[in-house]
């Protein structure tokens, strides 16, 4: 396997059309606000109606020019139709941005069908769906177009913790990987980024605000909070102590004008994957 990177002298114009899932809070806003200053239109979608229509009137009232969708990723279907609004609107898209995601945390056997169910479904077929649906009208367009998927440091490390987070990340690694060299191969003009960030400033830690109601469990079930990292005090610290959205945005703006195929936010959480990398090869 060999990723291809490659600069594409990415320069923003207002013909641009990027499109952002998760975009009403998190690295997702920040990734809109910064495309969104840049020029380019900007096509935001979410599960949160009423942050995607406040975020929508604020970049609006600064001048941009938005389409918000509201966008279950886990449904094909939901983004299918934004697909659809966004060429119908536009006409094109050239940044694909898959961010959207949701953690939740019980030792690996205990989770529930439930919880499988629904982080894999926002974090992995989320993904999945953007790449089935949006990669075809890449390739007919022919312009330079451009994928990132938001992975995590913990898609690219094991150990204890998080098992169904780390096996949805793992999953959008090798889904990027692979996309990246099969369209190298094709001669596609369209490059592949995935995003491995460590502890950012987001509302990650309370994503089961959005957790629909046909995957809550039980009420017999113990409260997710008491297990999850979103119940640890330190890993709420790490969170705060963490980089903002904005200086993430930035960092991927960048990848996209250099190539970059892992876009790292902490570069020195390398060593964790070296030392992974070492047991593997041993």
């Amino acid at each position: 396997m060999q990723v291809c990177e490659a600069s594409f002298n990415l320069r923003a114009t207002p013909k641009m059309v990027a499109v952002i899932t998760g975009a009403a809070s998190g690295i997702g806003r920040g990734l809109a606000e910064r495309f969104a200053a840049e020029g380019m239109k900007v096509v935001l979608a979410d599960v949160e109606k009423e942050r995607l229509v406040k975020l929508e009137a604020d970049l609006s009232a600064k001048g941009a020019t938005v389409l918000a969708v509201r966008t279950d990723v886990s449904k094909a279907s939901e983004v299918e139709d934004l697909a659809a609004q966004t060429l119908d609107t536009f006409g094109a898209v050239h940044i694909l941005c898959n961010n959207a995601g949701v953690v939740c945390s019980r030792p690996i056997w205990e989770h529930t069908l439930a919880d499988w169910e629904w982080v894999l479904g926002v974090n992995l077929w989320g993904v999945i769906h953007g790449i089935r649906t949006f990669v075809p009208h890449m390739l007919a367009q022919g312009d330079e177009c451009h994928i990132v998927n938001t992975a995590s440091i913990l898609g690219l490390v094991g150990g204890s913790g998080e098992g169904i987070y780390k096996v949805s990340k793992h999953g959008v690694v090798v889904l990027s990987e692979t996309l990246a060299d099969e369209l190298a191969q094709k001669g596609a003009n369209i490059q592949v980024h995935v995003l491995c960030p460590g502890w950012v400033r987001t509302g990650i830690l309370a994503s089961d605000r959005n957790r629909p109601d046909a995957l809550q469990n039980p009420a017999t079930e113990t409260p997710l909070h008491q297990q999850a990292i979103g119940g640890s005090q330190n890993a709420r610290a790490e969170m705060e102590a963490g980089l903002s959205p904005a200086e993430v945005a930035a960092q991927v703006y960048n990848a996209i004008q250099n190539g970059t195929f892992y876009i790292h936010t902490h570069p020195e959480h390398k060593a964790w994957i070296r030392e992974r990398m070492k047991r593997i090869l041993e």
